[in-house]
């Protein structure tokens, strides 16, 4: 069991960036959130069998339609995720 969290940037707001990500999501056995930041930056954080998580992240980076707005993608271990259910988009 694996935990990360990835912090996009790019042309990541207002281009449905969270929803697209939970749609992603349901394709995977992961729990997790996406939420938009003050910054302009989109955090994902994600929680599952480490081959689950990378497949999702790399989904998301290289093949998903978000791709093209992602200049940059940063990724870091985190501790497990509590209480988590599901993929949700958070506030």
């Amino acid at each position: 069991m694996t935990s990360k969290k990835v912090i996009f940037s790019g042309r990541v707001q207002g281009v449905g960036f969270r929803y697209t990500a939970k749609q992603l999501a349901l394709g995977f056995d992961i729990v997790g959130f996406v939420k938009n930041l003050k910054d302009g930056t989109v955090e994902l954080s994600v929680m599952g069998e480490d081959d689950e998580v990378s497949e999702f992240i790399t989904e998301i980076v290289e093949e998903s339609e978000l791709a093209s707005l992602i200049k940059e993608h940063r990724i870091w271990d985190i501790e497990p995720l509590e209480n988590c259910r599901g993929f949700q988009i958070a506030n």
